[in-house]
């Protein structure tokens, strides 16, 4: 599967115009049960504000919601999605709570500071690329711990901090479809002595690893 771009974590970012203030909060979310579970917090923590608009973009099968909460139409949900779509971002929820400071601001205005409290929060947040990943673990005699720790290296993979006992844990992160031929590597160096284990697929961020796979 392609790679996709998110954020990490969670973040917030405050905007203050006319007196009314504007709390952008960004976070990952990779399925709509997560992005919810967002929103409820938010709104739970800001019982007394006036408006708590949203939107999120999901990865898995392109899903997309906004709100307005009340504002004006296309004044609030609508810039805080486009300000998530112009990052490139998936897997994000974005909600801006709005403290009324008894200024109306007109359309204009509330487009302005939807947009600059959201793309504040995408940017404090910062972007991560995921890759679709295997995680893998052999365990092996200690004669075997630096040339099996170079095959993976070589690899392109991510190493993890070795388990020392009675044998040499190793596990690793590398790109999916890049596997096998490491596997068969490892089998070969082991002679028998070892099997190894692999994950099934799922995505985290590449970083760290050789960018051999596909874009």
């Amino acid at each position: 599967m392609a790679d996709y771009r998110t954020i990490e974590g969670e973040t917030t970012f405050t905007v203050e115009e006319k007196h009314s203030r504007f709390i952008a909060t960004a976070a990952f979310a990779d399925s709509e049960d997560k992005a919810l579970a967002v929103l409820a917090r938010v709104r739970a923590e800001n019982r007394t504000a006036r408006h708590n608009v949203y939107a999120y973009v999901l990865r898995a099968g392109g899903r997309t919601r906004f709100s307005d909460d009340g504002e004006p139409a296309k004044t609030a949900g609508t810039p805080v999605l486009e300000c998530i779509r112009h990052a490139g971002l998936q897997d994000v929820i974005v909600v801006v709570t709005r403290y009324f400071g008894g200024v109306l601001l007109g359309t204009g205005g509330l487009v302005r500071a939807y947009t600059a409290a959201a793309a504040g929060a995408l940017q404090a947040a910062g972007a991560v690329t995921m890759r679709e990943v295997v995680e893998g673990s052999v365990t092996l005699p200690y004669a075997l711990y630096e040339p099996a720790q170079r095959l993976i290296l070589a690899a392109g993979a991510r190493l993890a901090q070795p388990q020392f006992a009675d044998a040499v844990t190793l596990t690793w992160r590398q790109p999916a479809g890049e596997e096998n031929a490491l596997c068969a590597q490892l089998a070969g160096l082991c002679r028998g002595d070892a099997s190894v284990t692999l994950s099934a697929p799922f995505f985290a961020p590449f970083q760290g690893f050789a960018d051999t796979g596909p874009k």
